[in-house]
């Protein structure tokens, strides 16, 4: 095989890893896609990886949300550097060609001369050369030599301790309010170098450690998922931040689904005597169908919701993608609980704004805790003696809980009588179905009653309410 041919193929399998990798991280990315952007990728030069890194993007992700999952995953398949990069080995060259001694990589007074070069590119926001400055800030202080067999050689943690770039954000405002910036804009400004820094870091210890073990292993390890497929139970704050970003687009989407599919069957079904009536004119051959026209129908739908502990961003999630897109159900009226029960509808006014509800309904959920912990039974038999009247025979249950007990009454007799009563009745659990019925989970009991559906992420929520307003 010619050096040509093995280049080709080592790009071709590079190729195929990279967009298993992308699927393997919760973007759906289709046959027809692959070869959309094979058919870009022989049309530009492949000498500019920024060039490269935007046809792979133009081609494979659909949602905005996937691009920090694509980005990071893009940089572990098609690294910026290999090992200390270019840099590195020229300086380590001149060096030597001088007779000089290599820099010392780590002391005080390496360190001291570290940080006043990175104090003076963030200052300046010199991406190219933070960039550079990440990858030897890697090199020299994140190096984890003699470590056990399985274990990597880089960590990003240990350098980032021992730099503490974060220190340096009261210099950079300084430098940035003498250019003209008022206080609070200096602040932000010097937050997001400093955060865009540490992600840099980051990224370049995961391509070292790529290095090491290959991209597929750190690409299935130490990267987290698109953010609509990140459990809500496991989501870290910026996570949180970014989900409420996409509830209300997540909304938009479903919403136009919904209204493309209403009116793909909007006919409703054959009215035989009609149809034969009308092919009398056409020798008795039906050529046109007449149907009976359809009957509107949309849910009238109560929620009732568990806001105890990590459960509660879980609850307030999918309130806020229900209320979005209220137009699609004839009533909505939603209920929080952790032992005691609080409707919380009149907090969903058109128009509001997420953040003001999520206020407002952290305030009015903040003393629904009577006794200290979640009771399901007692929470259930409350509903249904102060609030029977928001359940009939047109309306449709949904509650949200991970249906851990606290080894209390079930109130089982409760929710069989609701369940009768009412359309439809859900319970959407966000705890894997594997923990289902482990410790003091009574999702087997309540599921045995009510429909258990399993309910993680952004992604199967909005599957399930897709269906739900169909």
């Amino acid at each position: 095989m010619t050096d040509a041919a093995a280049a080709r193929s080592g790009l071709l399998d590079r190729h195929i890893a990279f967009l298993e990798a992308l699927r393997g991280a919760g973007l759906s990315v289709s046959l027809a896609e692959d070869l959309d952007a094979v058919a870009a990728l022989t049309s530009v030069e492949w000498t500019d990886r920024s060039i490269v890194h935007d046809v792979y993007a133009a081609t494979l992700v659909k949602r905005q949300a996937q691009r920090p999952t694509f980005d990071a995953l893009f940089d572990l398949y098609f690294p910026r550097l290999v090992g200390g990069g270019v840099a590195q080995a020229q300086r380590a060259a001149e060096a030597e060609e001088h007779g000089e001694a290599a820099p010392v990589r780590d002391n005080a007074a390496a360190l001291e001369a570290f940080r006043e070069a990175l104090a003076e590119a963030l200052e300046r926001g010199d991406e190219q050369r933070l960039q550079e400055l990440a990858a030897e800030m890697v090199g020299r202080f994140g190096a984890m030599p003699g470590r056990g067999p399985g274990l990597s050689s880089w960590s990003a943690y240990t350098a980032l301790q021992r730099v503490a770039p974060s220190q340096l954000v009261e210099r950079i405002v300084a430098a940035l309010l003498g250019e003209g910036l008022t206080e609070e804009e200096a602040e932000r400004s010097a937050g997001r170098r400093i955060g865009a820094f540490t992600a840099t870091v980051e990224a370049d210890a995961r391509r070292r450690i790529a290095e090491e073990k290959g991209a597929e292993h750190v690409a299935n390890v130490a990267l987290r998922p698109s953010i609509d497929r990140i459990d809500f139970t496991s989501a870290r704050k910026a996570d949180l931040e970014e989900m409420r970003r996409e509830i209300y687009p997540l909304a938009r989407r479903l919403a136009a689904r919904l209204t493309k599919e209403h009116h793909a069957r909007r006919r409703g079904p054959l009215d035989f005597r009609h149809t034969v009536r009308a092919s009398m004119s056409t020798g008795g051959v039906p050529i046109a169908t007449h149907h009976r026209p359809k009957r509107p129908h949309r849910t009238e739908l109560v929620v009732l919701c568990d806001v105890s502990g990590s459960v509660a961003n879980f609850a307030q999630f999918t309130l806020l993608l229900v209320f979005a897109m209220r137009e699609s159900f004839q009533k909505v009226r939603a209920f929080t609980f952790i032992d005691h029960v609080h409707e919380v509808t009149h907090h969903f006014k058109p128009g509001a704004d997420v953040v003001d509800v999520m206020s407002d309904l952290a305030a009015s959920t903040s003393h629904a805790a009577l006794w200290g912990r979640t009771n399901y039974g007692r929470a259930l038999t409350k509903f249904a003696e102060e609030h029977s009247d928001a359940i009939g025979s047109k309306t449709s249950l949904l509650i949200l809980g991970d249906a851990r007990s606290n080894y209390s009454d079930l109130a089982a007799d409760i929710l069989k009588e609701m369940a009768g009563t009412v359309r439809h009745a859900w319970w959407l659990n966000p705890e894997h179905r594997r923990h289902w019925g482990t410790g003091d989970s009574a999702a087997p009991a309540y599921g045995d009653l009510v429909d258990m559906v399993e309910c993680r992420n952004l992604t199967q929520l909005a599957e399930f309410v897709h269906d739900l307003a169909l």
